[in-house]
Formats: C-alpha cells, structure tokens, sequence
C-alpha cells in the first residue's frame, strides 16, 4: 500500500466515524443489548420486540457486527461481545446513556460546527434555540439522560481521584454540581470521617436524593439545593467540581469560582477535577472534548489557562496532579 492509498484510507476510516456513532445510538436507543442479555435472538424476534423493519434491523446488527458491536453465530441470531455488553442498561460503566446522547442531541450539534468556528457562539444555541443547560431544564427526560450518560463517562474517574489526592485531612467536602451523587458517596465510603455535602439545582438534587439514601454514607451526606452562581454552602474544607467549570467560558466560571472562594476558610482547598490539556501535537483527547466544549459553550483548559482563571477569582493554583484516568486535580486555595 502506497503512502497515498495509505492516506485515503485513513480519511474513509474517520469519517465512517460518524456511521458507527448512528449504527451505536440505534441499537441503543432500540435497547438491543437488553434484549440479548439473557441469550441470542434471531433477527424476526428482535425486529418484533423492537417494532423495526427485520431486513433493516439485520443490515444494522451486520455492519456492527463488523465492528465487534454484538455477533451473528452460525444459526444467524445475533448475540453480545463484550463491547455490546456496554450497552446494556444494567451494566457498570453502562454506555447504553451516552451512546444515546452521543447519537442524538450532541449528533445534531456536530453539524453546528463550522457556525461555531466561525462566530464563536455554542452551535447548540442555534441548533435547538437556546442554551444547552436551559434545554437540559425544560427537558427533564433528557435531563436525567445526561446525568446517568455522564455517570458512565465519568464514573471510572473516581476512583484514579481518589487513588491521587489525600482526602484524609479534611472533615468536610462540599462536592459543588455533584449530580447524582456517586462521586460523593465513594470518597465518603473510602474516608468515614467525612462529612460530605452534595450542592446541585433542585431537580438534580432530588435525583441524586434517591441514589444517595441507598448509599452505606447516607448518614454523613446532605443535600443541598441551590445555584452554584449565586452561593455554595460556606465554611468545608474541601470544595471538588468535577467537570463543573469546562462547561463554562471564562466569565461564568469565574464567578463559580468567586463564589467557592467566599465560601472557603483560610486553610480550605478547591479541587478542579477536568483535563488539563497538553502543550504541543501529541494526541488529547482533551482537545477534541474541547470542540464539542465549544458547541456547548464551555472550554477546556491548558494549565496556564487555569492559572489564570484562578487568579482572577481570588484563588491561587498551587499544584496540577494528575490521575490514572484522563483528568488531573487542580488544587487551589485563597490568595
């Protein structure tokens, strides 16, 4: 294969990106996987259960077959491969949410990209007429949709956090936009002196209330409601906002970080969780999250990005330390 031969297909792999993502949000929002969870089903009883076309539903299952997305055995019934068995909806680290959100809302917005370069302004906005976090609020189904989709992207970073940070110092951590509260709970499980308060907008608060009254620290986490704009609870140790200010440009995650530092003591800290994103060429997968940031409204940043920002807000960065995972903890206290 020539340089040139080698090159062409390259293009024609990424952008088949784009079907797979389709072929993956349809199986998903069909719930395939949990129809296959007890065992393979031929293509008729999948189409009926499915209510699908069955030539189409199998021309589907086939292509991602071909991309290790389920698997067709020998009696041509389709059956899960451990890819598939992501999407199941009862699965750890479940991916069935975010393929969802991947392929639908989030889809549509990609297309916006080009406006977005262009003017600067988020794509989702003209997409859908307004503000992705207004949309989220006037449309509570998709609201708890991205709560349980950002659960499976983000889950498998608690614990790298807490592997990476000492907790241990603190009697008291508010976790600012804690969403459904799994974050909060495993680090209060790790560290039973901790008191832990979760801090989200009303309706996420309420979601989170019924995952965290299951948890063995329910005893030892409130619930708090409230607009991170305008205050957060005051005098804990330890503020975490984790993938909180990413979703933000510079002005409106100053004030969220205004706020925090009002709310600290002298020896409390803030811990940024988010991707720092690297100098130079080399590959980030930070830096494609920051054009669908973009489309969005918020923004990934470097580490001298958020020095700055922190600056600004009153706070001083005092050390990046990085994870396992993806993301590293931005530790800041009062200047």
């Amino acid at each position: 294969m020539n340089d040139q031969t080698s090159s062409i297909q390259f293009f024609r792999q990424i952008f088949g990106g784009a079907w797979v993502t389709q072929a993956i949000f349809a199986s998903a929002e069909l719930g395939i996987a949990d129809l296959l969870a007890s065992g393979p089903l031929g293509i008729n009883e999948l189409a009926e259960r499915t209510g699908t076309n069955s030539s189409a539903l199998y021309r589907l299952l086939r292509a991602l077959a071909s991309a290790g997305v389920f698997a067709e055995d020998l009696d041509g019934r389709f059956t899960l491969t451990p890819l598939a068995a992501l999407l199941r909806s009862d699965a750890d680290s479940s991916q069935r949410a975010f393929s969802i959100m991947m392929g639908a809302e989030f889809y549509q917005t990609w297309g916006e990209l080009l406006y977005s370069v262009q003017s600067g302004s988020p794509g989702f906005n003209k997409r859908y007429g307004m503000p992705f976090f207004q949309y989220m609020l006037e449309h509570s189904e998709r609201h708890a949709l991205y709560d349980e989709a950002m659960n499976g992207v983000h889950g498998a970073e608690t614990e790298p956090m807490l592997d990476a940070y000492d907790f241990s110092a603190f009697r008291t951590v508010v976790d600012v936009g804690g969403g459904n509260g799994q974050a909060l709970c495993t680090l209060l499980n790790r560290h039973p002196a901790i008191q832990g308060t979760l801090f989200d907008l009303p309706g996420v608060a309420e979601r989170a209330r019924q995952f965290i009254l299951h948890s063995p620290a329910a005893p030892r986490c409130e619930i708090r409601k409230g607009d991170f704009f305008a205050a957060v609870p005051a005098g804990a140790d330890a503020y975490v906002l984790r993938h909180v200010i990413h979703d933000w440009q510079d002005e409106q995650a100053e004030v969220i970080l205004q706020n925090c530092r009002e709310a600290m003591h002298s020896q409390s800290r803030i811990l940024v969780v988010e991707h720092v994103i690297p100098q130079g060429n080399a590959p980030s997968f930070g830096k494609w999250l920051d054009l669908m940031m973009l489309l969005v409204g918020g923004q990934e940043r470097s580490e001298e990005e958020y020095r700055r920002l922190f600056s600004q807000a009153g706070l001083k960065l005092m050390r990046v330390i990085p994870t396992t995972a993806e993301v590293s903890i931005l530790e800041g206290m009062r200047l």
